[in-house]
């Protein structure tokens, strides 16, 4: 079987219960996670460790919040106030777990499904989102990694161009698959607003309700966008149930670019409702 989970958060044991729930075998099953596997939950240690026990079966993207990681343990980073890493940057196996964290991948492509943490642009093709993400996975595991990390942070470029390149290319990628909520029809990105549709920019669409997105019609799935809740059409899956804010652990069990079922368990955390 094959199962997408929503963001996890650091909410292990949120996790457990749905694995539990799903009967989940490493030995028969594969889980995709689509991304911000740590921080603002309770145990983001335990977390990382129960997914890099898993081997190949956990897939696993990043989000914003495991570069994030990635940044404050290189020192390029202030911590939030509400962040909740410590126990990684401070745990005796941390260098093999921030080594782990930088394996995995922006962009995946199984069961017919292409899964991002937080969408895509009109402009690319499902090809291209795959290999604009690899130009990511790249840097992420190369020794060009801590050059880049104090200049990932920023919103601009806002807009693709094939003419960009070096770190502002980079950057718009990330922005892009970790960050994106609402865009223009030209792909003019919006990063202000975090709430729900009934909240979009004057001009700006959720990146999915955008005319003429080159990826309509392939299925997609993604996380990042808690206030939107689960979402399920034909071609488009949003699994981020806000977990960490008291809702619920979310997976969705995929065959041929088709959803099967869906399973939740309620989470415990007594955060208070957020949207980051």
């Amino acid at each position: 079987m094959h199962y997408l989970i929503g963001d996890l958060q650091g909410c292990c044991d949120a996790l457990a219960r749905l694995l539990e729930k799903i009967d989940f075998s490493p030995s028969r099953d594969r889980i995709y996670l689509l991304g911000d596997l740590v921080n603002r939950g309770p145990d983001s240690l335990t977390t990382l460790r129960r997914l890099h026990s898993l081997g190949d079966a956990a897939q696993c993207l990043l989000g914003n919040h495991d570069l994030h990681l990635l940044a404050t343990a290189a020192g390029v980073r202030a911590p939030h106030k509400s962040d909740t890493l410590d126990a990684i940057l401070q745990a005796p196996d941390r260098e093999p777990l921030l080594d782990w964290v930088r394996h995995q991948r922006l962009a995946i492509r199984a069961q017919g499904w292409l899964m991002v943490h937080a969408g895509v642009v009109p402009q690319w093709d499902a090809d291209q989102v795959l290999a604009l993400a690899d130009e990511v996975h790249t840097l992420l595991r190369s020794p060009d990694l801590a050059d880049f990390l104090p200049q990932m942070y920023g919103n601009e470029p806002d807009r693709w161009s094939e003419d960009l390149t070096g770190v502002p290319r980079l950057r718009f990628i990330i922005n892009v698959l970790t960050r994106i909520r609402f865009c223009s029809a030209k792909g003019r990105l919006d990063f202000k607003t975090k709430e729900g549709l009934g909240l979009a920019p004057d001009g700006y669409l959720p990146w999915f309700d955008v005319p003429g997105r080159r990826t309509a019609g392939h299925p997609i799935a993604f996380g990042h966008w808690s206030t939107l809740g689960l979402v399920q059409r034909d071609d488009l899956l949003a699994l981020d149930t806000g977990c960490v804010w008291g809702g619920q652990l979310t997976a969705a069990r995929v065959l041929d670019g088709q959803v099967q079922e869906i399973l939740q368990v309620p989470c415990t955390q007594a955060k208070k409702p957020g949207m980051d």
